[in-house]
């Protein structure tokens, strides 16, 4: 496995609310993260910040090695999370409010298990098909789903940046959690929406698609995300799959 990833304030923001990062637990296994920080004077940064030190850190103690393992932890500590940062909000004025995105890999040779809360996204790229793992808990998104608006009207709705579901915002913190079949050549992107909504999926499949490094890959997508307004931070992480090809 190859990592890279790269992250922005883009061009309208005075701060990066996003956080990423990578961490690998005492078996070798590794898990990357990404979050991007919603509500609170300064509290998007706390949140994600939070959300993906502690759940990184936490990982770094474990000695996991399987899929199903992987799947037990990061429900425990998802919801253990989401609580640590209600309690957090409650306890400063100037956090109130806050919360987080939240998309996680937990990837094995053969296996990805991907988690997700609000509209920060997981796409695969396999034999030049690039596919989006993950469902945006956005108002847009359930409006494309009820058949009210269509996909291209939710790239411009004026409400496509309202969130349904978030880390730190209700006890109730339902997340997505799914595991995915990897094979030699897989690319795994992670991705804020400061990417997805300046840059078409037509766009991003492309520059996967190149010859570039993985990180010069990331480079080019923040690059494009800038130089199409930069409206929002940007972050991306690329994981590239360089090892056994699993039978189907």
């Amino acid at each position: 496995m190859e990592v890279a990833y790269r992250t922005s304030i883009g061009k309208q923001r005075n701060d990066n609310e996003d956080y990423v990062d990578v961490y690998t637990n005492q078996a070798g296994q590794h898990l990357a993260i990404i979050a991007d920080g919603i509500g609170g004077h300064q509290g998007g940064d706390v949140a994600s910040a939070m959300a993906v030190s502690h759940l990184g850190h936490e990982f770094e103690q474990t000695h996991l090695t399987t899929p199903a393992a992987a799947r037990d932890w990061i429900t425990t500590e998802i919801t253990a999370e989401n609580q640590s940062i209600i309690d957090k909000s409650n306890q400063f004025a100037d956090l109130n409010g806050m919360g987080t995105t939240l998309v996680a890999a937990l990837y094995f040779t053969d296996e990805v298990v991907i988690a997700s809360i609000g509209d920060s996204r997981a796409y695969l790229l396999r034999d030049d098909v690039l596919r989006q793992l993950t469902e945006d808990h956005s108002l847009v998104n359930e409006l494309v789903k009820r058949g009210e608006i269509s996909k291209q009207a939710a790239r411009h709705h004026p409400q496509k940046n309202v969130i349904i579901r978030s880390l730190g915002i209700s006890t109730d913190a339902r997340f997505d959690l799914n595991t995915y079949p990897l094979v030699r050549g897989d690319q795994l992107m992670l991705c804020t929406d400061g990417l997805t909504n300046m840059v078409d999926d037509a766009a991003i499949k492309d520059v996967l698609l190149s010859d570039l490094t993985p990180t010069e890959k990331c480079d080019d997508l923040v690059n494009l995300a800038n130089a199409a307004g930069g409206l929002d931070n940007i972050t991306v992480l690329l994981i590239t799959n360089s090892g056994q090809e699993v039978a189907d």
